[in-house]
């Protein structure tokens, strides 16, 4: 048999085996590394593979500890993480709820934005879940909510972490995709590209992320006109509006704030994403302090968690890239390619079939996971095919965000099982998710056909 053949039904194959090993429970790191070099035995064996190939890696991962751009992801997951901790969410969510009480729906509408705040804040999807399932779950069942509507607005919310900047996922994806533009239009005969960076990525997601928390809310106040009982209004009392002004401006001016100097200074061009994040963890430390929540058990909880985060995240980041290393020198590159390629509808075709593999193993892997693994070996063959790169990440940031919410695997659905109380049922959940999936995939349809609402604002900013 062809020994190219032989390399691309090995590498094939070894893809299945560690999706394989991923649902049997394995710890993902080892997994693909461990699943990597035993195939990689196999294709020695073969004559399919050479050894020697593996001393790449060291270059790799002193690579990704001295990238500055990297550096951004534990500052922001730092940030994050106090912002967390210091009650910011809390007095949001409760000060917006007084804010749109008045109205029918407005508590969820309040969700809707809280979200969207920590979402530009933290970064972190599961930490917001959590929070926001801890704080508004109750008080929307209390206020009279459909347990349904009440659950799928705090997972949607949640999730919107995934594609607001300055979203973790989209410094990895932005990272990425700027090396492999690079060599796909240096194999197209373009040897002086235009760069792509994380700013790029930042902008782009942008208007996305402002456009779901529209519909979102759209959605909420559709569902109060037509179901009215469903999110009744929970107006305040008039002794409590008196002092309502200036709860608005104490729990929404600082976070606004420190956000503002956070994406204001990268989208316009004044910092790096790695400067705004310094600041931006310096911020949210002062914002602690001022609140009175800063002390050293905070601190150390605040540190230990971050070391906790980012120490996982680049170990699945180590061990993918051992899975890629030997994934491509057994020809799996090709396989893809000539897969890709032959897809009818050209580009469009390509990307739609990418799409549609990610959002499946969105129900049974990590974000950072997807990225790491199917990013490498997909996006450079769609970026030789002509995909805009910032349009490819924004839009596999949204596809990956959905995946969150999709009944019965989505993460997020399983982080709000795990704090809402027992009355709550997990089909309520997973019902409630439901209407939201539906909203995102017209989301994704809308940046389909319209992708300049993706690369408008970068192309104007930089």
């Amino acid at each position: 048999m062809d020994l190219v053949l032989v390399g691309e039904i090995l590498s094939g194959l070894m893809f299945v085996g560690v999706i394989g090993f991923l649902m049997l429970g394995f710890p993902v790191a080892f997994t693909l590394a461990g699943t990597s070099l035993l195939f990689g035995l196999a294709g020695l064996w073969l004559g399919v593979f050479d050894p020697s190939n593996l001393s790449a890696l060291a270059g790799r991962y002193t690579g990704y500890m001295t990238n500055e751009v990297l550096v951004a992801v534990p500052l922001f997951i730092f940030m994050g993480v106090m912002l967390e901790r210091s009650n910011i969410a809390e007095q949001l969510l409760t000060t917006m709820g007084k804010l749109f009480g008045n109205i029918r729906g407005g508590l969820g509408v309040s969700v809707v934005v809280v979200g969207a705040l920590l979402a530009a804040s933290t970064g972190v999807v599961g930490a917001t879940v959590v929070t926001m399932g801890l704080i508004s779950l109750p008080a929307m069942l209390r206020a009279g909510y459909d347990p349904k509507l009440a659950c799928g607005t705090i997972c949607a919310s949640g999730t919107l972490g995934q594609i607001i900047p300055p979203s973790t996922v989209l410094i990895f994806m932005g990272d990425m995709i700027a090396g492999m533009h690079q060599q796909a239009q240096m194999s197209l005969g373009n040897f002086a590209p235009s760069a792509v960076s994380v700013g790029d990525l930042f902008a782009g997601a942008f208007i996305p992320g402002l456009l779901l928390v529209v519909i979102y809310i759209g959605y909420i106040l559709a569902k109060a006109v037509i179901d009215p009982k469903s999110c009744p209004a929970t107006p305040v009392p008039a002794e409590e509006r008196k002092d309502l002004p200036r709860e608005v401006v104490v729990a929404l001016i600082p976070p606004l704030l420190l956000i503002v100097a956070v994406l204001g200074s990268i989208l316009g061009g004044i910092a790096t994403p790695t400067e705004a994040s310094s600041v931006g963890a310096v911020g949210s430390a002062l914002l602690a302090a001022l609140r009175g929540r800063m002390n050293r058990e905070i601190l150390v909880h605040t540190v230990r968690s971050t070391a906790k985060i980012t120490s996982m995240i680049f170990v699945i980041l180590f061990g993918a890239s051992v899975f890629s290393v030997v994934f491509r020198q057994m020809g799996g590159d090709d396989l893809v390619h000539e897969f890709l390629s032959g897809i009818p509808g050209g580009a469009l075709g390509a990307m739609i079939a990418v799409m549609l593999v990610m959002f499946v193993l969105g129900f049974i892997l990590d974000t950072f996971e997807i990225i790491f693994i199917v990013l490498p070996i997909t996006a450079p063959t769609l970026l030789v095919l002509g995909v805009d790169p910032v349009w490819l990440g924004v839009m596999i940031g949204v596809n990956l965000q959905t995946s969150f919410l999709t009944p019965p695997f989505g993460f997020a659905l399983f982080y709000l099982r795990g704090v809402a109380p027992a009355n709550v049922t997990t089909g309520m959940i997973y019902k409630g998710a439901v209407p939201f999936v539906i909203l995102q995939i017209l989301a994704i349809a809308v940046l389909f056909v319209f992708p300049g609402l993706v690369t408008w604002l970068p192309d104007l900013l930089y």
